[in-house]
């Protein structure tokens, strides 16, 4: 994948930008992108297929970013691309275990960056019911732990090796930033700003 570099510098910006308003995202997320290969799925379908198969329950929440905190489920927002789906956990970066990702990826391509208060820092990819390539711990320079075709994951390890080794919010921003360049999908900081906003909630046991 052939990334415009200098575009990408102006994207983390962006994501800079937003974590900086909304920093509570820094202690935990799970930002899930979906590209359907095919056209008759709906993101219904997706939703069932992250729950594990189960129709998940879909809830109004007055102020969903203080509310979900005290919820025991993942909650996520959904959110429409051209052609894709983007799901975001936003508060403990709750991530679908590889096997769901793998099911999921079976009629899709899935890209997915997760972290949590105990650590994650992890990116990937999953296309053709498999776990195409992985990158674990991605902020710790010297502790970086690289699975499957080390192309797929290039451009993202190119905007790392651009960041100071400390620039921890820079690499989270560059984790959006690639997964936007490859989906055209990204997350604006006024979708975050809501009030009496739906959300999802799953509760597939093995998630």
């Amino acid at each position: 994948m052939r990334l415009d570099l200098r575009h990408n510098d102006h994207v983390i910006d962006h994501y800079r930008s937003l974590f900086g308003w909304h920093q509570w995202l820094e202690s935990g997320l799970c930002w899930i992108v979906v590209r359907p290969l095919n056209q008759a799925t709906t993101v219904d379908d997706l939703l069932r297929q992250l729950n594990g198969g189960r129709d998940p329950e879909h809830r109004t929440m007055a102020y969903p970013t203080e509310e979900a905190i005290d919820e025991d489920l993942p909650v996520f927002f959904v959110f429409e691309g051209e052609g894709t789906w983007g799901f975001l956990e936003f508060t403990f970066g709750m991530a679908p275990d590889d096997r769901t990702l793998i099911e999921l990826s079976k009629e899709s391509r899935v890209w997915m960056t997760t972290w949590h208060f105990k650590g994650g820092y992890t990116i990937l990819c999953a296309a053709d019911g498999t776990i195409r390539a992985r990158m674990r711990d991605f902020i710790f320079t010297e502790h970086r732990i690289e699975e499957g075709d080390p192309s797929i994951l290039a451009g993202f390890r190119s905007m790392l090796e651009g960041l100071d080794p400390q620039d921890y919010r820079g690499k989270y921003s560059a984790a959006f930033a690639f997964i936007e360049a490859a989906t055209g999908m990204g997350l604006e900081s006024e979708w975050l700003e809501v009030e009496d906003a739906p959300v999802i909630v799953l509760d597939n046991p093995d998630a």
